[in-house]
């Protein structure tokens, strides 16, 4: 399956010019600053942006060429805005039930079956203005599956909730991914967010499409926006070993061979997770520290190091393992450890952050 997209736009100060191929499978996010375009490119798929020229197609159906579009309600889409949108007058299940009277396939999830996974049963005899903010979001997206449509297009459905509210509902779009295949396409300016949701990555900056690839391997790109950013981390694929209940760690194998402790999770031995290293948290030893306080200092090999004399960091790209990781430090100490590409050193890691606890990869 896939999605063939090919834009041209041109408005007052603004164009946006897009020209890819996506798989139309897992989740695929859309990331970059705001202005970037993204949400105008995520409303074009959808049909909702009139008079553009562009092809798009989707699994060999046109929804536009230069003659002609068809419009949003033939496109089989779903749309969760970054506001819920809800009908103020329906409770939580004539919401539900709407969309699902309306439904494009027959064989999609049930009532009962999206009210499990979003965990909003509970919610169903209340109306919207009862509910909490990331109650309602989790009933727009609910609704957006109960439609059963063959693509799902989601614009910043987290950007207005807190911490807490925005951590429950990426829990539950991570499990979507194992109840469902249908292929989401996920904006967002937030890259931790990205990261904790997102198979494949489309960059975008000022209306072009910089970079598109999986989002382990355009995390550590350091020729990309995205590795300068402050909160730039490396994203790692590890399995869990062993859980210390003493000490409250869980040992994870990265490659099945190098150990790294994180703060006890739960999950099976062998179960594969997804990590995310902050390059601000990584320093560099030329030797192994015998007596530290930090207990994850791993062999790596120096891959890249950015030459640049308009900042007073460097950034460094760590082969560790068949992985990589990043680390942020200052020209002095680059210049002070004589660190050059091929050296082999030792990556010692403050900081080490789940991301996801039943991805496969």
């Amino acid at each position: 399956m896939s999605l063939t997209i090919k834009l041209n736009l041109e408005r007052d100060n603004f164009s946006l010019a897009i020209d890819t191929t996506l798989e139309a499978k897992g989740f695929t996010a859309i990331y970059g600053p705001s202005g970037a375009g993204k949400t105008t490119l995520l409303r074009w798929l959808a049909g909702l942006e009139p008079e553009t020229q562009g092809q798009l197609s989707f699994n060999g159906t046109v929804w536009q060429d230069n003659d002609s579009a068809l419009p949003p309600q033939q496109r089989h889409i779903a749309y969760v805005f970054q506001e819920p949108r809800l009908f103020p007058h329906l409770s939580v299940e004539g919401n539900l039930r709407y969309a699902y009277q309306r439904r494009f396939n027959p064989e999609g999830p049930s009532l009962q079956d999206v009210c499990d996974w979003l965990e909003i049963g509970k919610l169903i005899k209340q109306f919207p203005d009862q509910l909490s903010g990331g109650e309602q979001q989790r009933v727009a997206i609910a609704r957006a599956l109960l439609s059963s449509p063959e693509l799902i297009l989601m614009d910043e459905p987290l950007a207005s909730l807190d911490g807490a509210s925005k951590q429950r509902i990426i829990k539950h779009l991570q499990a979507l991914q194992a109840n469902m295949a249908t292929p989401i396409i996920y904006v967002s300016h937030d890259f931790e967010e990205v990261s904790q949701l997102a198979d494949q990555l489309l960059l975008i900056d000022k209306g072009q499409l910089i970079a598109q690839g999986p989002l382990l391997e355009l995390s550590h790109r350091i020729d990309l926006p995205l590795s300068h950013e402050e909160n730039a981390a490396s994203i790692i694929n590890a399995t869990i070993e062993q859980h210390d209940r003493k000490n409250h760690l869980t040992e994870l194998l990265i490659d099945n061979h190098l150990s790294l402790w994180i703060t006890a999770i739960e999950g099976r031995e062998d179960e594969p997770v997804r990590i995310r290293i902050p390059a601000r948290d990584v320093s560099i030893n030329l030797e192994r520290a015998e007596h530290s306080s930090i207990l994850n200092i791993l062999p790596a090999t120096i891959t890249e190091i950015e030459q640049s004399d308009s900042s007073a960091r460097v950034l460094i790209k760590l082969a560790v393992a068949h992985q990589f990781i990043l680390v942020r430090l200052t020209h002095k100490s680059v210049t002070r450890l004589e660190l050059s590409v091929g050296q082999q050193v030792y990556a010692q890691i403050k900081t080490v952050a789940l991301l996801s606890d039943q991805r496969e990869h």
